[in-house]
Parts: structure tokens; sequence; C-alpha cells
């Protein structure tokens, strides 16, 4: 685990170019490690075997059916077109968004 320091700090805000005060930089130096702390936990986390936990969150898995019938292509075209409140020849005709 690393721990991070003022001096950490200080580099840190020169490249930001900001200014921080000393209690700036204490209050920074405890969260900043705290932040550093949980990431390390995540980082163990991920460590452990994949193949076990895979199973336990869930598999992902093709539910879709297959197409076993598909429709002629085309044949609901106009019958779709003329329920829509406005066409210009075979789309139908929406307001202009910008």
């Amino acid at each position: 685990m690393y721990m991070i320091n003022t001096q950490d700090i200080e580099k840190l805000a020169k490249l930001a170019r900001i200014s921080i005060t000393e209690d700036e930089k204490s209050g920074l130096v405890k969260e900043i490690s705290s932040i550093l702390a949980y990431v390390d936990e995540i980082k163990q986390v991920a460590k452990t075997s994949k193949e076990d936990r895979s199973e336990e969150i869930g598999a992902v898995y093709n539910v879709m059916r297959e197409d076993s019938n598909p429709h002629q292509s085309g044949i609901y075209t106009e019958k779709i077109l003329n329920e829509a409140p406005k066409r210009e020849g075979d789309y139908v005709k929406v307001k202009k968004i910008l």
C-alpha cells in the first residue's frame, strides 16, 4: 500500500498550479491516503480467483431467440407509413431538431 505525504501533495498542487494552505495539505494527505487504501482493497478483491467468482456473479449468455421465420422485407412498410402522422415518399417525416 502506498502512503502519500505532504511532499507529494505539494508536487500535485504545483502541477495543478494551485496554492493550498498547510491545513489543506494535511487534510488532503488523509483523504488521498484513504482513497488509495480503498483502491488497494479493490485490487485485492480483483486478484481473487476469477473462475470461482464468474459463476456467482452471473455468466453472460444470450437470451434472445433465433429468428427462425422472418417475414419478407418490405411487406409492412406501407401499413406503417399509413399510420404515421406525416410521410415523405417512403419515409416518416418528422420535425427537424437542431
